[in-house]
């Protein structure tokens, strides 16, 4: 058998996406996207009915730097960071009664040049398991609303299942949307089970 032709062809590799504590550089684009920027779009899709009336906001980098350095670090978000630089954040916030096992879920990716090509899904799987792991969660729950079918599409894709669905529960845009509420049991997750 004659020998193969040696190719040199690159190696590719893809941008690894971790959550991690914020960092003093993250400050001057969680600034942009969350006060500076008068029409992100992500506000159109991350629950765009609380957004509506807002604007940018008045809060200066400078005034912004200060007040995150006053403030003890969350436990309960991350940042999102693609190679290292911050793309997003996740969120989570227990329901109440405190210790009863419920718990809330936000992904946000910034800038719509991330969306599309799944690192909204790895964050989700990425928050899951650490949710799971730093809590006492016996079910966790992802709400969204009618429109974000990204949203929707890629907690289905990690299992989660469409457990409430409020019709036409938000206005926006002229129209009436539902609101989505979809969960992941513990249980299921620990066994890698679709539920």
């Amino acid at each position: 058998m004659p020998a193969q032709p040696s190719l040199n062809l690159p190696t590719l590799t893809l941008p690894a996406l971790t959550l991690r504590s914020r960092r003093d550089d993250d400050l001057p684009t969680l600034w942009r996207w969350l006060h500076a920027e008068s029409d992100p779009e992500w506000k159109r899709w991350d629950a765009p009915y609380f957004h509506a009336a807002g604007g940018p906001s008045t809060l200066s980098l400078t005034d912004f730097t200060a007040r995150e350095h006053r403030r003890a670090p969350d436990p309960h978000g991350r940042i999102i960071a693609l190679d290292g630089a911050c793309i997003g954040q996740v969120t989570r916030h227990e329901e109440a009664p405190e210790g009863g096992g419920w718990w809330d879920l936000g992904v946000l990716i910034f800038a719509p040049r991330h969306w599309g090509g799944g690192l909204g899904t790895q964050a989700l799987r990425l928050w899951t398991d650490a949710t799971f792991a730093q809590t006492g969660a016996h079910v966790l729950t992802l709400t969204t609303w009618g429109g974000n079918e990204r949203m929707i599409r890629a907690a289905a894709r990690l299992g989660f299942r469409e457990c409430a669905r409020i019709p036409q529960a938000r206005a926006w845009a002229g129209q009436r949307w539902d609101s989505v509420k979809l969960a992941y049991l513990r249980t299921d997750w620990a066994t890698g089970a679709m539920p």
